[in-house]
């Protein structure tokens, strides 16, 4: 698509529960990346599609000359009693690239494709990333070890090298990228595009916590556990924040059930205050605005290509 080759930097900054909303997508695009947010972060599909209409008129209609890319992060797991309402705010909105997660991407491909969208899979392994090929999607998230939230468990080396050698769209490595050093690793492992989203939660716009911000700042990689204990699937969490909330890092409960319904309450959601960071965070030393973080990803990247092209010289 061509709009994608417009991009300043091949980066997602990646859907975030309760981190990424209008304000950090319409930075994230306007930066010259592409932002994302989940269907998650509002209680009902009519507010999502508020969101979606919020991004729209400032990014411009999908398709229109000029508009700038952006994309819906939507679960489509089986419990998730609100994908069909969700869904057709997207057929309403059209965000031209949709991304799919804890499900089958199967459920919204006709809708994205018949309005001229893309649909991206996040898959942890290579077994789900055949099943998301076979649908038909356009790109695939390879979510790796060292990601933040619901993270993998391979290497993005190896995962990136097994997806590309079965498919032939569009692949996202994500997993403690964080910055452009890391853009340009991936890049030359085979990936089209990064997801970051640790670099981008302590961000001016971000609508995390201000107390999550500062602890993504203020924490390294030391300071993370990787566990299922918290949503039921394995996740990256700041051992602060499970302190905080009177868990016992080293003794936490089993998980009870895996429930990913976007109309359930905040409130009554066991993760709501417990908070999530990937193996980047220890790149993140202040809290900024987009922009100025994606200054200097350019920077670092310019730098790690130029080291690149020095080396192969030499």
């Amino acid at each position: 698509m061509s709009f994608l080759a417009g991009l300043r930097l091949p980066v997602f900054a990646a859907p975030m529960f309760l981190v990424s909303g209008p304000e950090l997508v319409i930075a994230a695009a306007r930066a010259g990346i592409i932002g994302a947010f989940p269907n998650n972060n509002v209680r009902t599909s009519q507010d999502y599609g508020e969101w979606l209409r919020r991004i729209s008129d400032a990014l411009g209609p999908h398709g229109a000359s000029g508009a700038l890319p952006w994309a819906a992060n939507l679960i489509t797991h089986s419990t998730n009693t609100r994908l069909p309402g969700d869904l057709e705010q997207v057929r309403r909105f059209r965000p031209p690239i949709v991304i799919t997660s804890l499900g089958s991407p199967r459920p919204v491909m006709e809708t994205v494709h018949g309005y001229g969208g893309l649909v991206f899979a996040d898959v942890i392994d290579l077994r789900l990333a055949r099943k998301a090929a076979e649908a038909g999607v356009d790109g695939l998230v390879c979510v790796c070890a060292g990601a933040g939230g619901h993270t993998g468990r391979l290497s993005p080396f190896a995962f990136v090298s097994a997806v590309r050698a079965c498919f032939d769209g569009y692949i996202v490595a994500g997993g403690g990228i964080a910055d452009g050093w890391g853009i340009a690793g991936a890049l030359a492992a085979g990936a089209d595009f990064v997801y970051m989203g640790t670099r981008f939660l302590a961000t001016e716009e971000s609508i995390a916590a201000e107390a999550h911000k500062r602890m993504v700042a203020d924490c390294g990689i030391g300071d993370l556990l990787v566990s299922d204990a918290i949503t039921g699937t394995p996740a990256s969490w700041l051992v602060p924040s499970l302190v905080q909330c009177g868990l016992d890092p080293a003794n936490l409960p089993s998980p009870r059930e895996r429930v990913y319904d976007s109309g359930r309450s905040k409130e009554t959601r066991r993760w709501k205050d417990v908070w999530s960071a990937g193996q980047g965070l220890g790149a993140v030393r202040d809290i900024a605005p987009v922009a100025q973080v994606v200054d200097g990803l350019e920077d670092e990247f310019r730098a790690a290509r130029t080291r690149f092209l020095a080396l192969g010289r030499a």
